[in-house]
């Protein structure tokens, strides 16, 4: 049987798509086997440049090794023979499917204005690794929400989603904005989830589900809003190592 290269690309920590692919690949491997959420391979480079590579002296410290495998996705370590070159991995798809981006959901009302304005400052003023980008979903008052909706794929692979939660009259978030918000605590770790409120006296916002208060924040009045939301993105994003400097 002919062997087919693939290339492999190590993941030590965030990192879009195109620019993973535009690097120089971290290990070659020909695929024996494949299933749904594994995979096994042969690795094909020379026994002793694998074992001084970073991604295996992590791999025997007992640390989370993840790939890029050309074709297949994202995948962690499993399991390495060094004997027979075989390594298991497991489908993860834990970073690199996410896209350098900031979700907000949104309502036509001031509080949503005043949160857009102080986000566009975060992501035009904030020097980092990657440049992020925001996204918002279009509204419209008679299309439903559909899961197969390009605005449900950009929350999806968004590195945080960031939902208005501020009450309206009746004390409930507006139907689109709680249904995202839903989505997202359905399909995203809670480190990538942040509800902004701006306080109320008398009533604030229950969310369809707890959201613990580390990521909410409330505010009073656009200046606090400004001074407030820096360093809460900059926490959230901590795991993806952005290097805000």
């Amino acid at each position: 049987m002919a062997i087919i290269a693939l290339r492999a690309w190590y993941l030590p920590q965030y990192e879009p798509l195109e620019h993973i692919e535009q690097r120089p690949h971290d290990l070659r491997l020909n695929k024996t086997s494949l299933l749904k959420t594994a995979l096994r391979a042969d690795f094909l480079d020379d026994l002793e440049t694998v074992q001084r590579s970073e991604w295996f002296q992590r791999y025997r410290l007992g640390e989370t090794v993840e790939f890029y495998i050309e074709g297949s996705g994202s995948y962690t370590i499993a399991n390495i023979d060094v004997l027979s070159h075989e390594i298991y991995f497991i489908k993860s798809d834990r970073l690199s499917y996410l896209e350098p981006t900031l979700f907000f959901s949104a309502a036509d009302r001031p509080s949503s204005d005043e949160i857009r304005t102080a986000l566009k400052a975060f992501v035009t003023n904030t020097p980092s690794r990657f440049p992020l980008e925001l996204v918002e979903s279009p509204r419209s008052a008679t299309a439903p929400l559909r899961l197969d909706s390009p605005a449900i794929t950009q929350l999806r692979r968004s590195l945080l989603f960031i939902a208005d939660g501020t009450a309206v009259e009746n004390g409930q978030l507006p139907t689109m904005i709680a249904l995202e918000l839903g989505y997202a605590l359905a399909s995203k770790r809670r480190h990538q989830i942040l509800v902004i409120q701006q306080e109320h006296p008398s009533q604030r916002a229950p969310l369809p589900i707890e959201v613990p208060s580390r990521q909410r924040l409330i505010y009073s009045d656009s200046q606090e809003l400004a001074e407030k939301l820096t360093p809460v993105l900059q926490t959230l994003l901590e795991p993806f190592k952005f290097s805000f400097h």
